[in-house]
């Protein structure tokens, strides 16, 4: 073996060849010491078959498995929270009652997460009404509705038909409370305030209603159907054309989706000057 002068030389070639660290005198046996701390697992004890009564996918024809059953219906409270909000909606003259009425309302499970309560923005009463799902983040921070990415693409969306929503559009969502993380509205939260947004409509008398992606179409046309099949066709809403489109915040994650929504606001267009 190589000879070296003293110790520090020893130790520089030591760490040349990767010892970086002193063990002990004596060797090792690395691989008995493994099996010692990783014993060879048991044989796995075989699964009991479930009753059965135990819940499990049933199989219909062919072996298919059948659809999971349908999620509970609304619970009692839910269905009365929603019965006081049509109530008070139907009670309101006016838009600032309303308001004023949805502000004061504490129905919805939605609220004490929010910073703000969104209603809507624009000019009420303007023949064109535009409906989208729910406030996002800045929306909940500033308290008005399409403020953020998807509010300034809809402003040019809208400017392209020459409509401006400081002068001739009214703006507003399906929730008025922003959901935890912008998660999708579920059944309750949209049920809840459906009779609020059906009263700002009333109230409004718009001549067209554009709803902005798939929970507005659904919730206010009573219907299952995707965005995809609803959109680019005239639906009625209480005797008004609604026309369902691609929500702003989808077209800016698919750009290629613009064409079809701008055939729906060329559609708009010509409703409204018809």
């Amino acid at each position: 073996m190589r000879q070296f002068a003293d110790s520090g030389a020893i130790l520089e070639w030591y760490l040349s060849v990767g010892v970086d660290e002193v063990i002990g005198d004596a060797a090792i046996d690395r691989f008995e010491a493994s099996k010692q701390q990783n014993p060879r697992p048991a044989a796995p004890v075989p699964a009991q078959r479930a009753p059965a009564s135990a819940a499990a996918p049933t199989l219909g024809l062919l072996g298919a498995k059948r659809p999971a059953a349908a999620p509970a219906a609304a619970a009692p409270n839910d269905a009365a929270v929603v019965a006081s909000a049509r109530e008070i909606a139907a009670d309101c003259p006016d838009i600032a009652s309303l308001e004023a009425a949805i502000r004061a309302f504490d129905g919805c499970p939605l609220k004490p997460g929010a910073m703000n309560t969104v209603i809507a923005d624009g000019v009420a009463g303007a023949e064109l009404m535009l409906i989208g799902e729910a406030p996002g983040a800045d929306e909940d921070r500033l308290g008005r509705p399409f403020v953020g990415r998807a509010g300034q693409l809809l402003d040019r969306m809208l400017k392209a038909i020459g409509r401006d929503r400081a002068r001739d559009a009214y703006i507003a969502n399906i929730l008025f409370w922003r959901p935890p993380g912008n998660r999708k509205p579920d059944p309750v939260e949209t049920a809840t305030c459906k009779p609020f947004v059906e009263r700002l409509i009333e109230l409004s008398k718009p001549k067209v209603i554009v709803l902005l992606g798939a929970t507005p179409a659904s919730t206010l046309l009573g219907t299952s159907e995707g965005i995809t099949r609803l959109r680019g066709r005239w639906h009625d809403w209480g005797g008004i054309p609604a026309m369902p489109t691609f929500h702003p915040a989808y077209l800016l994650r698919q750009p290629e989706a613009k064409r079809d929504a701008w055939r729906d606001l060329l559609a708009v267009k010509l409703q409204l000057e018809a």
